[in-house]
């Protein structure tokens, strides 16, 4: 089942002014803003994803990843850090910072995790995934700690993801139909695409834009 919002208020004055927009869309925030695709009542394997937010070079940014294009599910797409909760993990917030370690090298002692969004469906995989949101409050290097399931770590300035000249819509020849962000040298959308664009609009980060451009996800792949 899905599971409400969580924010941990004791974190919230640490933050940057900047996130305090999202912080406050997260505390009422529903499981259908969102995603269309919800978790069954029964099934499904637990997973877990860090949307880690940071103060980077370029300003506001967040934290992605490539898949290696060898990978079974979802191979060389852009996504965020994240996987399986394993057995040995205390939480899906353990599972998040556990796996963002092992992908990107990060430190996780550097991450404050200030809330925690419903659970939603990943039908293609079949995953139940919560997504960890964080503050980097002490950036570390990253780099590729797994390149047999990573390809690359970016830093994308949030700059540039709401740029409406980096704005696509991306199709599937199943019907799907969704936002994506066409930056550097990737295509973001799907699961990530589709979350990154729905937290941008609710924090009111985004720029208008209209989908002049659309690429088939066939392209991609």
């Amino acid at each position: 089942m899905t599971g409400a919002a969580w924010v941990d208020e004791g974190v919230v004055p640490s933050l940057p002014r900047w996130l305090l927009p999202l912080v406050a869309a997260v505390r009422t925030i529903e499981p259908g803003e969102l995603s269309m695709f919800l978790p069954p009542d029964e099934g499904g394997r637990p997973g877990a994803v860090l949307i880690l937010f940071g103060d980077g070079e370029n300003g506001p940014d967040v934290l992605l990843i490539e898949r290696a294009a060898k990978m079974r599910s979802h191979p060389g797409q852009p996504a965020f850090p994240g996987g399986a909760v394993d057995s040995t993990d205390a939480s899906p917030t353990a599972a998040a910072l556990r796996e963002a370690q092992e992908e990107t090298a990060l430190d996780p002692l550097g991450v404050t995790v200030w809330a925690t969004l419903p659970d939603l469906w990943l039908p293609p995989s079949g995953f139940v995934v919560t997504p960890v949101l964080g503050w980097w409050s002490s950036p570390s290097a990253i780099e590729i700690g797994d390149p047999a399931e990573v390809a690359a770590v970016h830093r994308v300035p949030i700059a540039d993801l709401v740029n409406p000249s980096n704005r696509v819509e991306v199709t599937h020849r199943v019907g799907y139909v969704g936002p994506g962000f066409d930056t550097h040298g990737m295509v973001v959308w799907g699961f990530t695409g589709g979350l990154l664009s729905r937290l941008l609009e609710k924090a009111g980060m985004s720029e208008p834009w209209t989908a002049t451009r659309r690429i088939d996800a066939s392209e991609l792949t």
